[in-house]
């Protein structure tokens, strides 16, 4: 299945956000209507890959995976919960399983449960954009990167992201711990020598 071309596509704009018969009309193959699904959920879906990725290319891919997902899958979905949730989980699980057979990627996916210094609840001043922000935590080791955004951004519980990594709910724990201890450290670096190269991982 080849997806899509390009998100402007004039065709498109016959379809409102009616997302029940856009669905309907998906899971009988209608292309104007996969290229309306796609068109509105891609931009975000894209920033949701790349977060758990080192690269805009590996998001792509993660995201091309994911949409093949969504489409051969669609008829699972009910339409109780948000079409936007159920596809975010899709892709969340797609990203995973990306990093775990991509060779990149999976020496960083080795879990161990560290013990650690404890951590201060205080952030530091937040002097960063969001994609200041987000480079910080793409440079994270993978393991850390991928919990924390378990965690902080997508709101699983580390019991839940243990059932997801086939690990213990304390392992998540300390590598989210751990992560977040870099990004403060980090963040608290940037603001006083914003200039400076500091960062692991590159």
């Amino acid at each position: 299945m080849q997806l899509f071309v390009k998100a402007g596509c004039q065709s498109c704009v016959t379809y409102s956000m009616d997302y029940k018969q856009l669905v309907k009309d998906c899971i009988k193959n209608k292309p104007i209507a996969q290229q309306q699904l796609y068109n509105h959920f891609a931009p975000v879906m894209l920033g949701l890959c790349y977060r758990y990725t080192k690269s805009v290319k590996d998001a792509e891919d993660v995201l091309q995976d994911g949409f093949i997902k969504v489409f051969i899958h669609l008829d699972r979905y009910r339409a109780d919960g948000e079409l936007g949730a159920w596809i975010r989980r899709i892709m969340v699980t797609t990203a995973l399983n990306y990093l775990k057979k991509n060779s990149r990627y999976r020496t960083g996916m080795v879990f161990t449960e560290t013990p650690l210094h404890p951590v201060s609840d205080e952030n530091p001043e937040l002097q960063l954009n969001c994609k200041q922000l987000g480079d910080l935590i793409r440079q994270l080791p993978t393991g850390y990167q991928t919990i924390f955004n378990l965690y902080a951004v997508e709101g699983y519980t580390h019991v839940e992201i243990g059932q997801l990594l086939g690990i213990s709910e304390g392992t998540s724990k300390s590598q989210y711990a751990r992560a977040r201890y870099l990004l403060i450290e980090w963040i608290g670096n940037y603001s006083s020598s914003p200039k400076k190269d500091m960062y692991a991982g590159k």
